[in-house]
């Protein structure tokens, strides 16, 4: 193994532990050090989006080789050129990428290395096209070469967006889903590992948040997610396929899209804050999240990928850290930071307004079952994962 990949692997393995002691601290560690060790062939859809682009980081840092597959709906192009510069040339020519929409079977199956469907198959609302961005890590039409772990990040990731368009959100996150299951089969892939949804939960009342009671989906992003966990059962039954859900708790961190209609709170409010204008918070503020640092998302992306336990596949997981945080709670700890880190800045009080169809009020999940089946400890809590992303959106804006 080359130098530069053990060090990745030392750097995410230090970075793991995260001050948490105990075995399970260590699982993560020892996952990082194995695929350093012993690369493998992985395939991130929505590479060039929040999540994607993370995964993508980490991967390269710890020596795999990574397909990319992205139409640039929501992701952006920058995320690759930051992670580019992040990891370096060399790790950089083991990406390869293909511009293309899970909602196109074809483009589906060139990124998992399967034959290519029958002609007509699918709805055809997309071309895959044949990986032109060649700027962003080595073209790659895919092919015969089948990756060994799909991530599959790519969504619409919006209850609002669901709200505006349930056709769109229906036709990306549940055909464009089942195109993508369906192409890991055929290309025999290991395991695929999907980005499911805290809003599984829907009208549940019971906090925290139990993997196995779920109530009424509350919108059509909510639907879709579940009926991507059912899809997931059904090939797991049906065809042997190894899938693991992981069902995100209100991810946050650096590069997040602080922009536009669908911004998720955290960017949004720094975004406004740094513009020295007020936040708006939907409802009387008491609503309450349980935010994950996307450091935790990518670590259980890797240890459900990589995970030996039988117990362990086929099951959905809760990613959070199991603490529950107001939006007023957030935004007073937010504008502390923020002080911290320009001592200039002159606080705005927020203003309130009308609470947001298709929200639930309260959230916060149970990680035990991660913790217990994939050795998941999350590395970041709500206030070490704000230092960084505020620190990250400060140098973004130049104000470092």
């Amino acid at each position: 193994m080359a130098a530069d990949a053990f060090d990745a692997a030392a750097d995410t393995a230090q970075e793991s532990a995260g001050g948490v002691a105990g075995p399970a601290a260590g699982v993560y560690a020892q996952a990082c050090a194995q695929l350093a060790s012993e690369p493998r062939r992985w395939l991130v859809t929505g590479v060039a989006g929040f999540i994607g682009s993370h995964l993508l980081e980490t991967l390269l840092q710890l020596g795999q080789e990574v397909r990319g597959l992205d139409n640039f709906l929501t992701g952006h192009r920058h995320n690759l050129e930051q992670v580019r510069a992040s990891v370096g040339e060399a790790a950089w020519r083991r990406f390869s990428f293909i511009e293309g929409d899970i909602r196109d079977p074809q483009a589906c199956a060139r990124a998992c290395g399967a034959p290519a469907p029958a002609a007509g198959s699918g709805d055809g609302t997309a071309d895959g096209g044949g990986g032109s961005l060649s700027e962003h890590g080595r073209a790659d039409p895919g092919g015969p070469v089948a990756v060994d772990f799909v991530l599959h990040q790519a969504a619409l990731g919006s209850v609002s967006r669901s709200l505006e368009d349930p056709l769109l959100c229906h036709a990306v996150n549940v055909s464009g889903f089942l195109n993508m299951l369906a192409a890991a089969r055929e290309a025999g892939v290991q395991r695929f590992v999907y980005a499911a949804s805290s809003a599984t939960y829907g009208d549940h009342p019971a906090l925290p948040k139990v993997e196995e009671h779920i109530g009424a989906p509350l919108s059509p992003y909510a639907l879709s997610k579940y009926v991507n966990e059912l899809y997931a059962q059904v090939y797991a039954r049906c065809y042997a396929t190894q899938t693991v859900g992981l069902r995100y708790f209100n991810v946050f961190g650096p590069r997040q899209d602080p922009l536009g209609a669908y911004a998720a709170v955290i960017p949004c409010w720094i975004a406004a804050m740094l513009d020295g204008q007020a936040v708006h918070i939907h409802g009387d503020g008491a609503t309450s999240r349980d935010f994950c640092f996307v450091h935790n998302a990518v670590q259980a992306n890797i240890l459900a990928a990589t995970g030996t336990d039988p117990a362990a596949v086929n099951q959905v997981y809760n990613v959070a850290v199991n603490a529950r945080t107001s939006l007023t709670q957030l935004h007073a700890s937010m504008q502390q930071m923020l002080l911290a880190a320009l001592p200039q800045h002159v606080p705005q009080a927020p203003e309130y307004g009308e609470f947001r169809a298709g929200d639930v009020r309260h959230s916060q999940a149970d990680i035990a079952k991660a913790t217990r089946l994939l050795g998941y400890v999350p590395t970041h809590d709500l206030a070490q994962g704000l230092r960084h992303t505020i620190a990250w959106y400060v140098a973004q804006a130049g104000l470092a």
